[in-house]
Parts: structure tokens; sequence; C-alpha cells
């Protein structure tokens, strides 16, 4: 459905996206995670045809979206980091005029209105200025006029940022029933929000792809390892004993004195095989007192830290080595799309440089 191959955004020598290239299918929610910072913003406003790109292309449904803007842009709907909202208007009155942007008329303008109105929560705030809203009613709206035009797939860019945690809740809920008709991006730089509501996760750090993968694929390649960690009231002679001893039943082991005096023994274990009993026959047959026995389990937090450190090379070989990608592209820099005028006067990371979004 979407196919992003090669995109490069250069802001004079800064490069914000690194020849980023993956595939979008029909029927699912993508999640497009990295830090702040990491392009993510950029990347989703070029595909929407809002931002020029350096090089590199993308293609909605078959259509270029530099070569067929108006035919790509029908099959998006598109809600910003920050809703392009009309603040002296009601939502019903925005609705109609991006309904009209969007090339709606009549009757069926007035049905998809209401249909996007319900479906968002909004029916009872429509004659109420979108100013005086609160900022979940905002976001709510602002989805409402992505929805518009009944588009195959829905991005959304950030759209719980500044909710208190009963309107992400909402929100969240909301993303879920679109994923039901719908083919839905969702920008984050939250593990967790993604983690709540995706079916696949695009990572990417400094402008690159550094993952790309279905959730339950991610978890399973590196989460299925743990750490269990044993403090023990014992000798170093014992300790070291009974390291050898458990060196048989584990992954790997280390043994060391910490600072507070107590003993421990760090025992790597994959998680499908619980060592717990093993060892504790280990320790109750060296007659030495167990103090605590502490699984150390990695989570996709530790995942994404790990991918999008700030570690240069370290960075880059993690990407090359467990997803078997290239993250160093080197694309034509000086190429630019027929028919978009290339601005290279913004520094900022995210890109402000916008183009209209119903041109």
């Amino acid at each position: 459905m979407i196919e992003v191959k090669d995109l490069v955004k250069t802001y004079g020598t800064h490069k914000a996206v690194r020849g980023i290239s993956f595939t979008v299918e029909s029927g699912k929610i993508y999640g497009f995670l990295g830090p702040n910072g990491a392009g993510k913003s950029t990347t989703m406003n070029i595909i929407c045809g809002t931002l020029a790109s350096t090089s590199g292309t993308v293609t909605i449904n078959g259509h270029d979206i530099y070569a067929e803007p108006l035919a790509a842009k029908k099959c998006i709907g598109y809600l910003p980091e920050i809703p392009p909202l009309y603040i002296d208007m009601t939502p019903e009155e925005y609705l109609d005029f991006v309904g009209r942007a969007k090339g709606l008329r009549g009757i069926e303008l007035a049905e998809q209105i209401e249909e996007v109105m319900g479906l968002t929560d909004i029916a009872a705030v429509r004659n109420r200025l979108i100013k005086n809203l609160s900022k979940g009613y905002k976001q709510r709206v602002g989805i409402a006029q992505a929805m518009l035009g009944n588009p195959e797939i829905i991005i959304l860019d950030e759209p719980t940022v500044g909710l208190d945690p009963i309107q992400i809740i909402e929100i969240r809920e909301l993303i879920r029933s679109l994923g039901k008709k719908h083919t839905v991006i969702l920008s984050s730089h939250i593990l967790t929000e993604i983690s709540e509501v995706c079916d696949h996760v695009i990572i990417i750090s400094k402008g690159k792809v550094v993952a790309d993968d279905k959730l339950s694929e991610l978890e399973e390649k590196y989460t299925s390892e743990g750490v269990l960690e044993l403090q023990l009231d014992c000798s170093e002679r014992e300790l070291n004993e009974l390291k050898d001893k458990l060196a048989a039943i584990s992954d790997g082991c280390e043994a060391h004195t910490g600072d507070d005096g107590v003993k421990r023994i760090m025992l790597k274990y994959r998680r499908d095989k619980d060592i717990r009993r093993a060892v504790y026959a280990q320790v109750h047959k060296a007659n030495i007192t167990l103090l605590a026995m502490i699984p150390h389990e990695k989570t996709l937090e530790d995942i994404f830290l790990a991918l999008t450190a700030d570690n240069g090379e370290e960075e880059e070989n993690i990407a090359n080595e467990v997803f078997g990608i290239e993250t160093e592209s080197k694309p034509d820099s000086s190429a630019e799309p027929k028919g978009v005028k290339q601005d290279d006067n913004n520094d900022d990371e995210d890109g402000d440089d916008y183009k209209p979004l119903f041109g």
C-alpha cells in the first residue's frame, strides 16, 4: 500500500532522514517509533506530500506522491503533531471546510461529517468554538478531519502528546477502532503507546531504520533471554565453586562481590527454560545461604534504548548484525523531486517547511 524507498531529507549540511526504506501493508496498525529528533515527523510529512524530500520515492497505492499528488493524497488522512485547526470555527464548521477542500459536496459531505463526528465522539460539542474545547477534544476533531473522504490510510503524528491519562486511554481506543477499517500509521516516541495498539513496529534512530518487524517478532528476538541474579552469604571460595557448578545449567554466568559485601552470581537463561529449581538445588547442596533470587528480563524499553542509543558505530553494528540491514546509505543528495520546490533554509531536525495538505 505504501512503499518508501531510499528517502533522504537534508537541511543544508544536516541530514534529517538518511536513506529510509520500508513498506506498509494494508489492514494493520503500524507504529513508527523513535526518540525526539529521529526524523519521524519529517518522514511522515514527506509521505503525506506536505514536505519535499531531497531524494528517494514514496508510492501510495501505486501513485507517486510527487508525480500524482492528488491521486496519492486521496488515499491518506493525516493528523500532524499540532492539529491544523481553525479555532474560531466550531467542529461542524471546520469539518465542512475540510470536507469541501477534499472535494466532498452535498449529501455525501453531510453524511461523512455525521459519521466521523459519531466515530470520534464529538457530536456533543459540534457547535462549540474549537478554541474553547479541551486538548483531548481538539485531538478528536483533528482525527475526525483526517477521516473525512474515507481514506484507506490514516497517519497520526504524536496524537496523545499533552493529553491527560484518561484522554490518552480514550484516544488509544479510538485508534484501535480505526484499525478495523483503515491502515493506520502511528508516529510516537513513547514505547508503551506503540505496544498498546500496534501490530508492526518500525524504529528509526538518527534518520535511519534500525528495526522493521511485527511487534510479537521483535519481542521474541530480544526478550527471549534474561538474567537471574543470586545474592548469597558465602565465602569467596564457596562463591567460585558454586559458579562452576551453575555454569553447566545456564547459558553463562559471572560472579562478583558487591560494594555492600554481598556475593552475587548472574546467570543468563532463556525465558522458555525455567532454571530456578535446578539453581536452588545446587545452592542448597552447597549449604550456602540464599539471600535473594531476582530475575531480570529484557523489556521492549530495553530494546528501544539499545537500538536508539547515541553510540555511533555501535548503533550501526546492532542494526547490521541483528536485522541484517545496511544503515549507511549514500543516495544522491543533489536530486530533487520533479515538480516540487526544495527548501533547504530550515535547519529544524523534524522540519516545518510544509506544502499545502490538500494541494
